[in-house]
């Protein structure tokens, strides 16, 4: 047992959580009610995190099991994705300008959260087995995510003040909010690359059309030589490499540039799973352009990258076989697929109402009175309490502002830390609203 082990919630608090969960409509994501299942939400999230790295009984997983919300999960995930679809880039094109941005952010952050649970509680094939037919949607949302990445222009950047074109416009709330966005929805795609790989991992316990949707309704396989073409965890700033690495951008030294990171190992392992399993091969239907993409993966299995992984020495000798293959004639075959519902459903159910949804939330959710804000900023305060996280994070303090060590923290808030005055300075104009807003709850609490 680690020592040191911190709980962000006891086995009995986290159980009465689960068994709480409910489903929101998309028109009250953002109300009080879903804001606290946010942070229950969150707090859970944050103890399935400590349970895993201290390897401690992951009783969050547990519960999440045996109240069979798994499948809840992950609906809220796609309302949340298409809240930000339909509602969110209404917002964004639309001249609202909130006087406070987390209410808004933190929807937009509900999304990580959910993906983070998933990713850290998905690795079992318990927990896999449990999302039952809804892992299909979560099939589909990982390929929109990994679609996304692979389509990404490669100059774009992560950071929270990088706004697509079209958007300089905006108000400086709403230019924030649009660069939190940004870097989410990137943190998010690469740990899709995570979920994947559990769900291909674990298909011999899945519903029969997982494997089918996986390798030939959407030709995840292909996807994947498509991103480990493009890399777009790898960027090159001020003449040095740097890679995503532990959710932040790293400068790669010379010496380490063709180290795996654990992002393209992910990569590589769901490949040799989809590629080399009996099962998936029986299932793969090869053809000329399937044959000519998976060919490209032979020019990075040197011997490099085979000392660090093996195993693919197998998947090597697979592709030279391949090579010298003609690709079997087409199937004809009838076949019954099973096949996603939740966003299809999400869909039906608000058609044409999008419009009536954002301005109902603009009125009653995303713009709150003095008196609301104070009361929200007690529950932030206390979910994202600050001397807590620190205990659940190994790693030294960050700075906010360009991640170097930090040694000076927010006086007032006490939730942001900062390695000079320059970037305290630097970052006041944004961090300003939600310090005084935490501030006054520590104060009104105390």
């Amino acid at each position: 047992m680690n020592g040191d082990y911190v709980q962000a919630l006891l086995p009995v608090e986290c159980e009465a959580f689960s068994q709480s969960l409910k489903v929101f409509t998309i028109q009250e994501i953002g109300s009080s009610k879903w804001s606290r299942q946010h942070e229950k939400l969150e707090k859970m999230n944050m103890q399935a995190v400590a349970n895993a790295t201290a390897e401690e009984n992951e009783f969050v997983k547990e519960f999440l099991i045996n109240d069979s919300k798994y499948p809840l999960l992950i609906e809220d995930l796609i309302s949340t994705e298409l809240w930000r679809e339909k509602i969110f880039n209404q917002l964004i094109s639309s001249k609202f300008e909130p006087t406070i941005t987390f209410p808004v952010y933190m929807v937009l952050y509900h999304e990580a959260t959910l993906v983070n649970l998933l990713e850290t509680t998905l690795y079992y094939q318990e927990a896999c087995e449990a999302c039952s037919d809804a892992i299909l949607d979560l099939i589909d949302y990982c390929h929109r995510k990994l679609l996304w990445l692979s389509l990404r222009p490669s100059e774009e950047t992560e950071e929270c003040d990088d706004v697509k074109p079209g958007r300089s416009n905006l108000g400086p709330n709403m230019k924030e909010l649009a660069g939190h966005d940004a870097t989410i929805q990137f943190d998010v795609a690469i740990k899709s690359l995570s979920l994947i790989r559990y769900i291909s991992d674990h298909l011999a316990v899945l519903p029969l059309s997982c494997a089918t949707r996986l390798l030939n309704t959407l030709d995840v396989p292909v996807l994947l030589v498509e991103l480990l073409q493009n890399s777009p965890w790898t960027k090159m700033k001020d003449g040095k490499m740097e890679k995503y690495i532990d959710n932040k951008w790293a400068v790669v030294d010379v010496a380490d540039r063709f180290k795996i990171t654990k992002i393209e190992g992910q990569i590589w392992l769901t490949l040799y799973k989809l590629l080399m399993d009996p099962e998936c091969m029986q299932k793969y239907e090869l053809n000329p352009h399937r044959k000519n993409t998976l060919l490209k993966l032979r020019s990075y299995l040197n011997e490099i990258m085979l000392d660090q992984l093996p195993i693919l020495a197998d998947l090597h000798s697979y592709l030279e076989r391949l090579s010298m293959m003609e690709p079997p004639s087409a199937k004809h075959d009838l076949i019954l697929e099973q096949v996603p519902e939740i966003r299809s459903r999400l869909e039906a159910d608000n058609n044409r109402k999008w419009k009536k949804i954002r301005e109902y939330q603009i009125k009653h959710h995303f713009d709150p009175s003095e008196e609301v804000l104070k009361e929200q900023a007690k529950r932030w305060a206390d979910t994202y309490n600050f001397e807590m996280l620190e205990n659940l994070i190994s790693e030294p303090a960050k700075c906010a502002v360009c991640g170097e060590l930090a040694t000076k923290r927010c006086s007032r808030c006490r939730n942001e830390w900062y390695c000079r005055r320059e970037c305290q300075v630097k970052a006041w104009k944004n961090h300003k609203s939600i310090c005084d807003l935490l501030s006054r709850s520590a104060k009104a609490g105390s």
